[in-house]
């Protein structure tokens, strides 16, 4: 294999590149991959890491899959292109492969990011409250440490204050309510307790906020970007409770939960609920061609068929629903079945689970969460205070995986003081020698930081 310049690969990425969310530091050049098959990265000092991130929580079925190359290459050679105001039939067949899996009716609505998708989201629940008659509705409601994407509208759902600093003022009508932070509930209060507590905090913003002007809530079926934070079944079914009862819509966010990652093809299907919305993303296409999906229960899409002057969805997107990324989606969901990724996600957050409980005792441990193929362990300065470990704690152990060759990450720019826990999310194609790099690295790293 050659290998590139490093010296001028690297200069020219400075002199011409801005890094996403990444501060600029002189000493530490970014890395520039040039390969990548399975769970592996190349570098372009041909180092290899294993991708314990999948990216941006995104390559569920690994790198390199040379069928997907094809679907995409074989749909843009028949149609490379055309607007979602019509349609074609990759569209067409992905809808139907969807409400498969959602065993449902719902109608689909395609962009290109996670972002993009909940934005539809929002302006569809505003829009749909309008027409039926209820236009003092437009508040929605989400949580602290969730994270809903980075255009201004999916930003103002967020609730993590240092992806907001300095961009505010952001769009008005967005609330939030505290997170079901199990690992810091009160002493002596059960979890179940706990999560029917916050849960009820909704009822209690929807009351306070006046309920007529309440929309909609929008929430992960556990936080991911944000920590880790998986809810007791209780909390879901409990939300769901609140919205029927003040007829507020329910917004999934699945971007990251969906396809897999949390053991089932989709998170909220862990909790007995039946979102109005669903927004999906990410492993919808591993990642291999940019596509996401509004989808929205179909007695609320019937609303937007009406005769009415401006009674139809006034949105469009230029690339949303692109043919090749449409098709691209269903090769990887093909695969996603072929290799029953779906329950190998299961099995290996089960082999997590048990293979790292011995780090529960780690002096600087205070909380690991595991749902699926998806880890957060949470770094703390002190076991008894769980006092949130310090930046540079947290920042060691990173850079100690990733010289051993593993990529991980951690919940950055979230929350001052709070970014503390570190995260895991690889391919769900990994090997069974890939897992047991993951975890053997993971034990070793965290082992020599006690």
């Amino acid at each position: 294999m050659t290998t590139v310049k490093t010296d001028t690969l690297v200069d020219r990425d400075r002199q011409n590149v801005w890094h996403h969310i990444s501060p600029y530091n002189e000493s530490s050049p970014p890395t520039v991959f040039t390969e990548a098959k399975g769970a592996w990265m190349t570098d372009h000092k041909g180092n290899k890491v294993l991708d314990g991130m999948s990216g941006l929580w995104c390559v569920n079925v690994g790198y390199g899959r040379e069928e997907l190359a094809k679907a995409a290459y074989d749909q843009m050679i028949k149609m490379t292109y055309t607007p979602m105001t019509q349609s074609h039939q990759p569209a067409i067949d992905l809808a139907e492969k969807l409400n498969e899996y959602l065993d449902d009716d719902y109608m689909i609505f395609y962009s290109n990011s996670g972002s993009d998708a909940n934005e539809v989201a929002f302006k569809i629940v505003r829009q749909y409250h309008q027409q039926n008659g209820e236009s003092s509705r437009f508040k929605f409601i989400s949580r602290y440490r969730a994270y809903h994407g980075s255009s201004m509208g999916a930003l103002s759902a967020t609730g993590q204050a240092l992806r907001k600093y300095k961009y505010e003022p952001l769009v008005p009508g967005f609330l939030h309510v505290a997170p079901p932070d199990s690992y810091r509930r009160p002493t002596g209060m059960s979890v179940e307790e706990f999560n029917i507590q916050k849960a009820q905090e909704f009822e209690e913003k929807i009351i306070w906020e006046q309920k007529e002007t309440i929309a909609g809530i929008i929430m992960e079926p556990l936080i991911t970007g944000g920590g880790v934070i998986i809810p007791h079944p209780v909390y879901m079914e409990k939300v769901q409770e609140i919205c029927t009862k003040y007829g507020v819509l329910l917004i999934i966010d699945e971007v990251i939960c969906g396809f897999g990652r949390t053991g089932k093809m989709f998170g909220h299907m862990h909790y007995k609920v039946k979102p109005d919305i669903i927004s999906m993303a990410k492993g919808l296409t591993s990642a291999y061609l940019p596509l996401s999906v509004t989808a929205v229960r179909k007695d609320i899409y019937e609303t937007f068929k009406k005769s009415e002057e401006n009674s139809h969805f006034r949105h469009v997107n230029t690339f949303g629903g692109n043919p090749a990324a449409c098709a691209l989606a269903l090769k990887n969901l093909e695969i996603m079945e072929k290799e029953n990724l779906v329950a190998r996600s299961a099995e290996l957050g089960e082999r997590l689970q048990s293979e790292l409980a011995e780090l529960n005792d780690h002096p600087h441990i205070g909380d690991i969460r595991i749902k699926g193929f998806l880890m957060g362990i949470e770094m703390v300065e002190d076991k008894e205070t769980k006092e949130p470990a310090t930046n540079e704690r947290v920042g060691k152990i990173i850079a100690e995986c990733r010289t051993k060759g593993l990529i991980i990450g951690k919940n950055g720019d979230t929350v001052a003081g709070y970014n503390n826990i570190l995260t895991l999310s690889p391919p769900l194609s990994c090997t069974d020698e890939d897992v047991n790099f993951i975890i053997s690295t993971i034990k070793d790293v965290l082992n020599n930081n006690k």
